[in-house]
């Protein structure tokens, strides 16, 4: 199977894995990239059973009231019941890095809120060791080059996403050369730095399940 049909396949399988826990009142968060833009598709088709969504970014919204799907700002909605987003990396822990298309910041927002996260993902962002996928982190932008310097004292090699500004008007500094076998300190560590938003590592809130693309299938993955 080729990529594109390990994510349609995944895409597929969010919406057969949270259909049943829809009702007229459901909210559903969505998230960024073309793996959640597969399974805004594959909602569509079900809009009828949910109440509402809440989108990680302006991207997703645009796409799913194009679709007829309503998108409420998070601060209406007041909850999430079930959030689906892809990752770039996942851990066997669930814990993820996101960010590649800079939407971290509204992600990690929505999954603070969801009552479940549903990461969906092929085979190739299961690793044993995050951190080959470059870090993201969103900064403000008087604050770049001071955040940089303290990236490079924590042992990462930080490089500016040239020409991107994320919803929320900041930059992303993207730390190449970085092995995370702590996620949950070195997330506190990377937001504790002064000028930065949030960064891409999603370890003190994990995914609670992992629908995995393979070309056997897709796989229920829970955190180990």
């Amino acid at each position: 199977m080729t990529q594109d049909e390990l994510k349609q396949a995944v895409a597929d399988a969010a919406l057969a894995y949270i259909k049943p826990k829809l009702d007229a009142d459901t909210v559903v968060g969505i998230g960024t990239g073309s793996t959640a833009n597969l399974f805004i598709d594959a909602l569509a088709t079900i809009k009828g059973l949910i109440s509402a969504t809440v989108a990680s970014s302006d991207a997703s919204a645009l796409r799913l009231k194009r679709h007829g799907i309503p998108v409420l700002d998070l601060n209406a909605a007041g909850k999430v019941d079930i959030y689906v987003d892809g990752a770039d990396e996942s851990n066997h822990a669930l814990q993820l890095i996101k960010g590649g298309g800079a939407a971290l910041t509204r992600e990690k927002i929505v999954t603070a809120v969801a009552g479940e996260f549903v990461c969906i993902a092929d085979e190739s962002k299961l690793v044993r060791t995050l951190g080959n996928f470059p870090l993201p982190v969103e900064v403000i932008p008087m604050a770049r080059s001071h955040v940089a310097r303290e990236l490079v004292k924590l042992g990462g090699d930080p490089v500016y996403r040239e020409g991107v500004v994320t919803d929320n008007g900041n930059v992303i500094i993207d730390v190449y050369h970085f092995p995370i076998a702590q996620p949950l300190s070195v997330e506190e560590k990377i937001n504790n730095i002064t000028g930065v938003v949030t960064n891409g590592l999603f370890a003190l809130k994990p995914a609670d399940v992992l629908l995995l693309g393979t070309p056997a299938g897709v796989k229920t993955l829970y955190p180990q």
